[in-house]
Parts: C-alpha cells; structure tokens; sequence
C-alpha cells in the first residue's frame, strides 16, 4: 500500500459526512491522428447544483485514477492525460464540513499532505498533463489544475477564484507555490490576496485567460471538444504554448509589500491567513516547490486550529445556508403574486430601490414624489443607470428597452398605486410623515396590497397604527449601497399578517437578497449594534481620549473600516438621528454625542479630511478638532477596545433576550451582509466567545462549543 493510500485512508475516517468526488477515466482518440488519450471527470452525481469538493475518499478516488493513467503513460499506450469535471461545474475545493471537524494538528496536517501528495502526481506522468475548466472552480478545484502542465478554460465561467484567505486559511495544495511561478508575484497576490480580501471577488474566464493561469480560452457550449481540438495541435507540435518569463527580482518582493500593505487595510494584522499566505508566496520567489509544499502543509494546519478559520467556515456556512433559509418564515405558498411595484418617494434611496425592483422582478415600477422635478430627476436616475448596464455589456438593447418603458413616475397616487400589488415607501425619517404616506397610499391601493417601509429605525407598528388594515404593513429595511449589500431585515410588525409576511419574503428572494426576520424594535438589528459601538467609540472621544486612539483601539478587529469613517459613509446626520431613536427608546444605553451633534450642526460631511499630498489617508478635519468639546478622561486602547466590546455583548445579549432575531446566528448574518463585516470574524458572537467578552459581560458564551470553534 502507498504511503499517500495510507495517508488517504486514515484521513477518511474524520470526514464521515464527505459528499464523494468520483473521478472516472475515459480514453478517446484526439483529432488529426494525434493519438490515444486518457480524460479524467470528476463528479459528485447528477445533480448540478452540488459542487464537486475534495476530501480524503475524493482524493482517494483521484489517486486511483492517476494510478491507472500513469501505468498507461509510462507503458507509451496513451499520449497525454486530460482532467475536467462535470457539466458547468469543474471543483470547489477541500470539503469544508469535514475541516471544520478536525480536532488537533496532526490530522490537519494529513489534509494538506494527502492533497499534495495526489496532485504532485499529476507533475510527474510520462505524458503532458492538461486541465479543463469547465465550469466553477475555486480552492483546490483551481489548484489541481496548476499541477498539470497545460490549461485551457471556459468563456461562460463566473467564479473562479483561491478563496482560502477570505475564509481564514492559505491555498494550501499549490497555490501559493505554484501560481506566482505560473503568472508572477504581483499577479499571484492579486488574485490570492487582494481579490479574497475584496469579499471573495471571484474571476470570469477572459480574466483567467488574461492571467495567463489557462493558455487558451473557448465558448462553453462546444468547450471540451474544442479543448480537446486544441490540445491534439499542442501535443503535435503545431501549437507553441510560450508564457511569458517570471521576474524574479526587486518586482517580486514589492508585490508581496503590496499584499501586506493590502492585508493590513483590510484587516490590520487582525487575521492571520493573508500574512502566512504571503510569506509563502515570498519565498516561493527562489521556484523550490518542495519548501512551497511543506510550508503550506504546516500554514494550513495551523490556520485549520486556529479560531479565525472556525469563524471563517461559520460565516460561510451563514451566508450560503441559513441565508437561503430564513429562520422564522412563514409558509411561502401564502405569498402574493407581485405583478406591479410603487415607490413612494424619487429620492436617490428611492431610486435605487426602483432600480433594483425593475431589474430583479421586471414588472412595471411607478415612482411618485410632492412635484414633477422630483419625480422626473428619479425617473431619469433609473434610465441613466439602465444605459450604463448596456454600455458595460451587462444587458442588450433589447432589455434596455424593455426596462426603460417598464419604469414611470406620476405625481396622483391613486393613478400610479391602484393595481399595485407592493408599495414601498422611502421618504423622510419621521413618523408622521411615514403615518402620513401611509394612510395615502391605502386610500388607493387594492386590498390585498402590501405596503412596506423602508425605515431604518422607527416602529413599524407605530407606523401602521393608524390604518385599517395594518395587517400588511411590513418592514423592508435595505443597506446602502442598496445594489451591493445583500441584507434584508424584514420585520413582522404587531399586527402583521403571514401572508403579508410571506410575499415580503417571496419578493425578497426575487430581489436576490438575504433576508432576516427581524422583530419590531428599535433600529432593528444592524443599526443598533453599530450604533452601540459607535456610541461608545463617541463617548470615549467626548470624555476625553484623542481621536486616533479611540479609532485605533478596535483596529485588532479588522473591520473594514474605522467608526468614524463608516459614520461618514452612513452620514452624521443618519448616525446621530438613529442614536437619537435609541436615546429615546433605551436611554440608559444610548448616548447623544454632543460633539457628534454639533459636527452635524455644522455641517460637516464627518470627522476626516483627505488630501493628495498625505496619499488621501483620513486626518481630522481642523475645522471639527476646533468644535470638539472633551473632558479630562484619557483611556488606553485597550481600555477603549473593552469597553466598546463590552458594550457591544450586552446589547447582543439583550437583543437575544428581547427576540429581536430567533438565534445569535442571525445577528452575526445580518453584521456579515448588511455591514461587512468579515467572515474572519464569523461576525461578531464567535470573536466575543473567543476574547471572552461573552462570557465575563453575559455569564455564558453566545454560541455552543464546537460551534464557530474546535470541537472539544
């Protein structure tokens, strides 16, 4: 038996879950005479909608199969060996379920021998070696691929990406190694580091051409004949594959200073993974793949231990499941068809809305507003974008024009809303003027017409109260921008009905949107996490510690941006309206910073100033330091980063208490798609659990050992 069988088969048994990866040898003739050859698939079963993934019996599977072809290279009874997979979708990588089990080092090292040892093999068949990428490869998918000596890809490819970093881990079965010798440094940490840390940014086939990671790139519909065309001409000698050379000097050490500098904008040392993976690709700049391979053997093991990978796998498994699922749901065969869409309002939040409701359910979309400017500038901020989607390539002119006549405005509700079958309002944050829309708008509306707010933080059955039928009011709580961000909070209000409830949840789906049901309290979910810890980071700086330390305080979190730079992106006036919301509702809690207030008062866009000459790194705004008004208590950092996490477990705690959400995991969905958080985080609960805050603030960790966590 081989010691990479051996290895193989003791790993099996800590993945007792693994869907298995078949991988089958077929043998054809290629074209012109070229010869005999030998083609691996790899498949899972028919059912297209499940990814290929590796685990010890897949790679098991793969390594028979290599056993076979190479017997027949090294006997001269075939002329080269082909490996893709099954319709649409060529591999995924490591089987994640059985990671997350893993219990101590050693096991985890086998993981990353074991796929090493079968790939390498690949290397080292008598005959050229040649991958297609049929279909969605990522992790392990795309590094099988790099272990063979040439790569065609498909045209109709959408995701193709080493998302290891992303989830907390490293490539670690050649990538690192392999693919900064293929394509060169800057390239490789472009697409393992800078795209992974860009919420998992996946490649398009004409950009893996581009790389120069595949040689050649054909449409999907005919891609395995006209792979298999093209490599009879390579293995006769009438195609030349030339790449070009790799430098190997000062450009390869300034792309791994880029990749760190790139790490540490995005997670500011917090998470390991980016910075193991780049002193792996550092090293690789002397092309000793062995030392590549053994350093990432040790990196993955590591990293599979380590906390950031549990709470990696966790969001994952958060967004592409209970995602999908939302807890607490209603029955979804009581939705309503949703044949026309109003908007109430043309503002630019307004308009996106519009936008999105067009593009997603294609039915037609009126939008209204208090006069004809409005309406028209909201009207013609759809058309403009709609021209933008055709002048990118994104839709033909055909759906140009079909969106375009689909969308109106009009002034006369009962002319624009009478057969609308969902209304959403998206004006000014006030009660009454949303008790005032509403009681319009169901004056005109049909009966059986949902009428949904778009309400960051205000009551929505407050807001229904004064209506006859409240029943199908409904929150519809979108993140900007509303285009990228894909949480939804709906929220059930008092008296909300299942079916109102069920065809917000339907529409939701349509819209492509991650959905949460979310109780009617104050500011939801998102909106009062964040403004607990800003609030917290705005009390500090009012008591008197300097700006940058507050700011600098939470940097170990690795958020995506500081406090005060997401309070400008959100808008002061937004944040000091929502703590001022929160004041109201919990004001033992909830501060109104006065300092917050009168940057707001003078209208200051935020706290920062950006300019060229310091490379447009924020520095506070002279203008606001003359407004800021501080006591004489300075804190540390870390007595800063306690307090703010503190704070911000008791609020979870509380919201848990409260039924705000069914579970801590749907606090921590929300955080990861409406706020973007990283998944190094798992969100929020699995860092709280892990820094102990959850257990010294609460009495009690959020979330079950094992959970986010190394099984015990």
């Amino acid at each position: 038996m081989s010691t990479t069988t051996e290895l193989l088969k003791g790993a099996a048994e800590l993945f007792p879950d693994e869907v298995v990866t078949s991988a089958h040898v077929r043998h054809l003739e290629l074209p012109y005479g070229a010869g005999r050859f030998a083609l691996i698939t790899l498949d899972n079963g028919f059912d297209h909608t499940k990814p290929t993934t590796f685990g010890p019996a897949s790679l098991a599977n793969l390594n028979t199969a290599i056993d076979q072809v190479e017997k027949e290279a090294a006997a001269g009874e075939i002329v080269g060996v082909g490996i893709t997979g099954k319709p649409f979708v060529f591999a995924v990588g490591a089987d994640l379920k059985g990671v997350e089990l893993l219990k101590n080092h050693d096991d985890a090292l086998a993981i990353g021998k074991g796929g090493h040892e079968v790939f390498k093999r690949l290397a080292d068949i008598a005959v050229p070696t040649f991958t297609y990428y049929n279909g969605a490869a990522m992790g392990g998918g795309v590094e099988v691929g790099l272990h063979c000596e040439y790569r065609t890809v498909s045209k109709h490819i959408a995701a193709f990406s080493l998302p290891e970093v992303f989830l907390g881990l490293v490539p670690g079965w050649g990538g690192c190694a392999l693919l900064p010798n293929l394509i060169g440094a800057e390239k490789a940490v472009s697409v393992i580091i800078e795209n992974s840390l860009n919420q998992n940014k996946q490649l398009k086939g004409q950009q893996v051409f581009d790389l120069g990671i595949a040689d050649a790139l054909f449409e999907g519909a005919d891609f395995l004949e006209q792979s298999l065309i093209w490599t009879a001409n390579v293995l006769k000698g009438d195609i030349k594959v030339e790449r070009p050379a790799i430098d190997r000097g000062d450009a390869w050490d300034q792309a791994v200073t880029k990749g760190r500098f790139v790490a540490d904008s995005k997670v500011h040392g917090a998470a390991p993974a980016a910075y193991r993976a780049l002193d792996i690709i550092g090293a690789a700049k002397n092309g000793d793949l062995q030392q590549g391979y053994d350093a990432e053997d040790l990196a993955l093991a590591d990293l599979i231990m380590g906390g950031e990978l549990r709470a990696g796998i966790y969001a994952f498994n958060l967004v592409q499941k209970r995602g999908k699922r939302p807890a607490g749901a209603p029955d979804k065969s009581l939705a309503r068809p949703v044949t026309k869409v109003g908007v109430v309002g043309a503002g630019l939040m307004a308009s996106q809305l519009a936008l999105l409701f067009l593009r997603r359910l294609e039915v037609p979309v009126v939008l209204t507003d208090i006069d004809q400017e409005r309406v028209d500038k909201g009207v013609g901020y759809v058309h403009a974008e709609i021209e933008k989607l055709l002048g990118k390539g994104r839709i033909n002119q055909d759906k140009a024009n079909r969106l375009t006549a689909l969308v109106t405005g009009v002034l006369d509700k009962a002319e624009g809303f009478s057969d609308a079958d969902f209304i959403i309002e998206a004006v000014f944050e006030e009660i009454g003027v949303k008790q005032q829309v509403f009681a319009e708008v169901e004056a005109v509306a049909p009966a059986h017409a949902i009428l949904a707010t778009n309400t960051s933080s205000l009551s929505v059955s407050e807001m229904a109260s004064k209506l006859k039928n409240p029943e199908r009011v409904v929150g519809f709580h979108f993140f900007n921008p509303v285009a990228i961000l894909p949480l939804l909070e709906i929220v059930r209000g008092e008296q909300t009905d299942d079916a109102s409830l069920a065809t917000a949840f339907a529409v939701a789906k349509k819209l492509k949107k991650t959905a949460v049901l979310v109780k009617d309290a104050p500011a939801f979910v998102v909106n009062r996490i964040l403004t607990r810890f800003m609030g917290e980071i705005q009390n500090v700086i009012d008591e008197g510690t300097p700006v940058a330390v507050a700011e600098k305080a939470v940097e170990p979190l690795g958020l995506p941006m500081s406090p005060l730079v997401l309070l400008e992106l959100v808008g002061p006036a937004i944040g000091l309206h929502v703590s001022e919301t929160l004041n109201r509702a919990f004001p033992d809690r909830f501060t109104v910073s006065r300092n917050l207030a009168a940057v707001v008062k003078a209208g200051k866009r935020g706290f920062y100033v950006y300019s060229a000459e310091n490379g447009f790194k924020p520095e506070l705004d002279p203008e606001v330091a003359a407004l800021l008004q501080q006591g004489d208590s300075v804190l540390t950092e870390e007595q800063v980063r306690d307090r703010v996490l503190d704070a911000v477990a008791q609020e979870i705690g509380l919201m848990l208490d409260e039924g705000v959400v069914a579970e801590a995991q749907d606090i921590d969905l929300c955080l990861i798609t409406g706020a973007g958080w990283p998944f190094h985080l798992g969100g929020i609960t699995p860092y709280l659990d892990r820094e102990g805050v959850s257990e010294r603030v609460n009495g009690k960790p959020f979330l079950a050992p094992g959970v986010a966590s190394v099984p015990a």
